[in-house]
């Protein structure tokens, strides 16, 4: 009996306590359905808007069309590097071949001449894949810039205070995300950026904006025999 007056009482409680929890001001609201055309959301004065930098240079056509030209010419430069470690792997072997028949001053003498080589040839390939890298950041900050106007214009209609990296937001509405919104406007304004591209030149090494998302270039092996 006592155990059947517990059960009563407990549906009793549930019963009551889904009308207050209806009522509840601080009930959090309902998600925002998604939609296959991204809107501006609703005029909020002072709100904070998100956005996903990364999603923005991966996804536009913009950022798609030069992040591969730089993906094409960061293989290049990989494959340049292959190439000349290669031919570098085949001369210290035929070294070491004829090291036998050659005098110890002779071979000491090829040996460090072609150790300076090594050298000199990784210096040139690491002074390649640095300007890579600073190429891609450039190209990067291009993106940011060229959807800059995009930004605020959404900003404006939507009366909000600030736009925040996504990443650096611990919650956040998906209605507070206009990472659609704007890739889709940003297409709509400068389709790929062909007719605003200028040629990729080097940058001052002055920050590392990007240089984490950089293609990786290979360099080339250590320096050669010794005696």
């Amino acid at each position: 009996m006592a155990a059947r007056v517990g059960a009563c009482l407990w549906i009793l409680a549930l019963a009551c306590a889904a009308p207050a929890g209806a009522q509840d001001t601080g009930a959090l609201p309902p998600m925002r359905p998604q939609t296959e055309d991204a809107e501006p959301p609703a005029p909020q004065p002072g709100a904070l808007l998100t956005i996903e930098t990364e999603r923005l240079l991966q996804e536009s056509a913009y950022g798609q069309r030069v992040l591969r030209e730089i993906e094409d010419e960061g293989r290049a430069i990989a494959a340049e590097s292959e190439r000349i470690a290669e031919e570098l792997r085949a001369e210290e072997q035929e070294l070491t071949d004829r090291r036998d028949s050659m005098e110890p001053q002779e071979f000491r003498a090829a040996a460090e001449a072609f150790n300076d080589k090594v050298e000199r040839l990784r210096q040139q390939q690491d002074a390649k894949a640095q300007e890579f890298s600073q190429r891609t950041e450039q190209v990067r900050r291009r993106i940011v810039a060229a959807a800059r106007p995009v930004l605020l214009q959404i900003m404006q209609e939507a009366g909000a205070a600030a736009l925040i990296e996504r990443r650096q937001v611990y919650v956040s509405s998906e209605s507070a995300d206009i990472t659609a919104l704007a890739i889709e406007r940003l297409d709509a304004r400068i389709g790929d950026g062909s007719d605003l591209e200028e040629p990729v030149a080097p940058v001052p090494s002055d920050g590392d904006f990007g240089a984490d998302s950089a293609p990786t270039v290979p360099i080339l092996p250590g320096a050669g025999p010794r005696d």
